[in-house]
């Protein structure tokens, strides 16, 4: 459809950059998705006791890992479906920062990962180039 080479960011790869992923896919767009963090941060049984895992962790071993720790809890709170679905787009989170591709447009779903992107662009630790779109939203 389009040679726009779009990035979709937030900060652990999972929930919106990964919806926005899938829809603009569905769509034809040329699209990526990725995190800024150092690591994917899932909600666990409390907000003082997250999941956390790497970024070579696929989704399909969160999601394993998750059933193990308490299926129940995570089909209710919506992880193990988000999961599901991450796992059909692609098999792992992937961090920005280990990419190498350059981005015509590059979406950011929260303003510290804005922040982070910009500051990675004239800081040279992001392949970014200078006519690069970046917006947040």
């Amino acid at each position: 459809m389009s040679s726009l080479k779009i990035a979709v960011v937030c900060s652990s790869n999972q929930n919106r950059s990964m919806e926005a992923h899938k829809f603009l896919s569905k769509k034809g767009f040329d699209v990526c998705s990725f995190g800024t963090n150092g690591h994917v941060k899932i909600p666990g049984p409390s907000a003082t006791q997250p999941n956390i895992y790497s970024f070579d962790t696929t989704y399909d071993e969160m999601s394993q890992d998750l059933v193990e720790k308490d299926n129940l809890l995570y089909t209710q709170n919506g992880m193990l479906h988000m999961l599901e679905r991450n796992k059909r787009i692609k098999a792992k989170p992937e961090r920005f920062q280990d990419s190498d591709i350059l981005f015509d447009l590059i979406v950011t779903c929260e303003e510290r990962v804005y922040d982070q992107v910009v500051e990675g662009r004239h800081k040279s630790r992001f392949a970014v180039s200078e006519s690069s779109c970046i917006i947040y939203l």
